[in-house]
């Protein structure tokens, strides 16, 4: 039986509770016989480190990160603690950074139980792939403002970091197993050279995968259709920064980033998150919604599955997801955002007493 090293970074706010919440429910899927271990390893890293011993990511997180088969991450960061510069303290983006996660993948599954934001709560099942080294992002800390008058960033595609993400959404889109897979490439690229050089890598990568439908949407066009048509979707790739704000929407289409789950993936490592902040305002008051951190330990049970070649750690995200299931068609799991009464103690408890 193989065990997996788990560095758990439980972050400000909410992090701490609903990440309690997740460890709880792979806790139990484990007890009931999973066939693999887990080794949980503390790794600090927020706001409420860097108010304790300066740093926001410690050494001794940075090196237990790299050592662990995954990482487990609740949200960071807090409004009123900042940097001596006035930036936030963000440490997640900092391990994208060290560990070259790549590759942001942000599912949008409506749930049963779960009302949508459009009418008729039509099937939506896709993915957004998000780049997440490059883009207009990779001018973080290095905009330049001129005389209070002007100010630029720049962003940067290169041909190796659009064709790893592009390789990485059409192997997703092969694992998917829909009848006929597609990727659609999102960019803007009538109006930006950038942009129409991350599309036209992104067709000599398409051609590489002629069973894997493929085409292109510009990012205003995409939008649009995610609200008219969202069941067309199936896997959607793109820049740093639209995947950023497209991730959100589709968030919003299946009920709110309470349900929202997502992974950062590189070629060795991996961190797993729900896609929520720390909502301070609902820290400690027993409310917050624990699914998005349970539906995350889902992904990274699959990413183990998938990169160690152990079955074990995928049939145990089944049955995490049937309890999941269970609990919001008995509404047991619905909390306050999802229009329900559950406490993030009772969500969390009818999903450990479906799992059992």
């Amino acid at each position: 039986m193989k065990t997996y090293r788990i560095a758990v970074v439980r972050g400000d706010g909410i992090g701490p509770e609903v990440i309690a919440s997740a460890l709880e429910i792979l806790d139990e899927v484990r007890r009931v016989g999973a066939g693999f271990g887990v080794e949980l390893i503390e790794a600090p890293a927020g706001a409420g480190t860097y108010l304790e011993c300066g740093e926001a990511l410690p050494a001794s997180t940075l090196a237990a990160c790299r050592a662990a088969d995954a990482i487990l991450l609740g949200a960071c960061g807090l409004p009123d603690v900042r940097y001596p510069d006035g930036t936030e303290i963000i440490p997640q983006v900092t391990l994208r950074i060290e560990l070259d996660l790549y590759a942001g993948i942000r599912p949008a599954k409506r749930l049963e139980g779960v009302a949508g934001a459009l009418a008729g709560d039509p099937a939506i099942d896709l993915v957004v792939v998000r780049e997440s080294t490059e883009g207009i992002f990779a001018s973080l800390g290095g905009g330049i403002v001129l005389g209070d008058q002007l100010a630029t960033d720049t962003q940067v595609i290169t041909r190796r970091g659009t064709e790893r993400v592009v390789h990485s959404a059409f192997r997703r889109a092969r694992r998917r197993g829909r009848a006929q897979p597609r990727v659609t490439c999102v960019d803007k690229a009538n109006i930006l050279r950038s942009f129409a050089f991350f599309r036209k890598v992104f067709d000599e990568v398409a051609a590489q995968y002629p069973d894997v439908a493929a085409d292109h949407l510009y990012v205003d066009a995409a939008a649009m259709e995610l609200v008219r048509r969202p069941e067309r979707f199936d896997v959607l790739v793109t820049e740093n920064l639209l995947g950023d704000i497209l991730s959100d929407l589709t968030a919003g289409l299946i009920g709110g980033l309470g349900v929202a789950p997502s992974a950062d993936l590189g070629e060795r490592h991996a961190v797993f998150q729900p896609c929520h902040g720390t909502a301070p305002d609902l820290a400690g008051m027993g409310v917050a919604n624990p699914l998005a951190a349970i539906l995350s330990v889902v992904m990274m049970l699959d990413h183990l599955a998938d990169t160690h070649h152990d079955p074990a750690p995928a049939a145990a995200a089944r049955r995490i997801e049937l309890a999941v299931t269970a609990a919001l068609a008995s509404g047991e799991a619905r909390t306050a955002d999802l229009k329900g009464l559950a406490t993030t103690r009772g969500a969390t408890t009818a999903i450990l007493r479906a799992i059992g």
